[in-house]
Formats: C-alpha cells, structure tokens, sequence
C-alpha cells in the first residue's frame, strides 16, 4: 500500500535531532511523496532545501495567518518559481489563536489568493473558526485548485466547499472525532479529498500524544475505509491518484 502525506512540516525544530530517520523510515513504510509546508520564508525555503536534497519530497511556499505580519510578496514570488515548489501554502485566516490581527491576515490572504489565481497554482488553505471569511475571499479570487487543509468544518460547510469545486483535506483528527467527521467523510466524492498527517501535529490514534510522522498517515487511511466501507488499499490508491492530479505531481516525477 501506497500512500501519499500531502501536507507535513518536517522543515520544523522538532525533527532537527532525527530528521534524516524519519524520512527514511516514512518511505519504508509506504510512504510514496511527502510535501512539506512553508509557513514563513524560513520554514519555506527549508521546505525548499528538504525537496532539493530528497527524491519525492516536495515543497509548499506561504505565509500562514500567525506569521502574517512578516509577509513579503518579493520573497514569495522569488519562491515559487522554484521547481520543488508544487503549491503556493498554507495561506488563511486564524480567528482561533489571532496571533495576527485579522486586518492584517485579510489583507496578506487576499494578496496570496491573488498570486495564487495568477499564476493557476495549487492553494493549501488553514482556515481556523474563520470559514465565512475564508469561503468569500478564495470565491473572490478564485484559484484553480483549491484544498481545505485539516478540514474542520461541518458537513453543511463541506458540502458548501466541495460545490466550488473545492477539495478536503482529513488528519488524524478524524481518529479521536469520528462524529464530527463520519457524514463528511461518508459522502466526500472519491475523487476529491487527500489525506495528511500535519506532522509533527495531529498525531492520529495509536499515536495521539507523541510527535506525528509521516507514516502515521496508514491510520488515517484505515478510519476513512471503515467509514466508507471500502478497503486501505482503495482508500490509498484513490487519495495518492487525487493527490498527484492536483498538485501535478505526474508532471514532477516525470
């Protein structure tokens, strides 16, 4: 079984003393491509020299909402044209932790929605208790190809989502708040959801507790078939093949 961690941080401190095991052991687990996630330009550029130094490891380059007010739009266009980049993220809003205030995350958000529209580049969205916000400003701009990352809303805002055209993105929350999530996962189309782990956070069940890894993404997997009834191995096959269509991996492993 084949699978596919479309949204880690392994760029991050947490991983500084093992970094190079953890990879290791996550493609000899099954683990077919991890994308890592920019959050700033230090972890994005990190992202970056992770993908130039590993085969199928790929970057994401942005600014999420905490770090908004260290946003440089110079220094993300100089990011994205780098070959390893396959998604311009996270990018969102944060109306959990306002670490930013929320003038100064709408204002970046729109500014990266715009780039993201222009240059028809793959979207990763954190949208943290800010999804009204969220759902109108991506609708304004309108990227291509857009993903909820660490989907938290309700079935009603799912299914508002997933008729822009919009794809979900399930961790390990869906392991230790299977109510929350059982209808959205039960009726999300097959061909438009991933799976990720959001190491080192998330950590699904057996795990919950320890820093995630990449690998863990296998549980994920399991809580998705026993939901939709189907087996790992659909479930693996399936959001690998998502994956690779939307953020055009095909075209990077070529």
């Amino acid at each position: 079984m084949k699978f596919i961690d479309t949204h880690a941080h392994l760029q991050f401190d947490s991983y500084d003393k093992d970094r190079e095991e953890v990879i290791s052991r996550a493609f000899a687990k099954g683990i077919k491509t991890i994308i890592n996630v920019g959050i700033d330009e230090v972890t994005s550029r990190k992202a970056i020299e992770l993908a130039h130094n590993h085969s199928n490891l790929y970057a994401a380059a942005g600014w999420h909402p905490h770090d908004a007010e260290s946003y440089d739009e110079k220094i993300l266009l100089e990011l994205l044209t780098d070959k390893s980049v396959v998604a311009l993220g996270e990018i969102g809003l944060d109306y959990y932790r306002n670490l930013s205030p929320k003038d100064v995350q709408k204002k970046v958000f729109q500014a990266q929605l715009k780039i993201a529209a222009e240059k028809n580049m793959p979207t990763i969205i954190h949208d943290r208790n800010a999804h009204e916000d969220v759902f109108n400003m991506i609708k304004k701009y309108n990227p291509e190809r857009v993903v909820f990352h660490c989907f938290s809303g309700d079935y009603n805002f799912a299914r508002d989502v997933l008729e822009q055209g919009w794809f979900i993105s399930f961790t390990g929350s869906v392991t230790f708040d299977k109510g929350h999530y059982f209808g959205t996962i039960r009726d999300v189309p097959d061909d438009r959801y991933f799976v990720e782990t959001d190491a080192p956070f998330l950590t699904p069940y057996p795990y919950r507790g320890k820093r995630n890894r990449p690998e863990y993404v296998e549980y994920i997997i399991q809580n998705i078939a026993e939901i939709k009834g189907k087996s790992p191995n659909e479930i693996a096959r399936q959001t690998t093949e998502n994956a690779e269509n939307f953020f055009s991996l095909h075209k990077k492993l070529d």
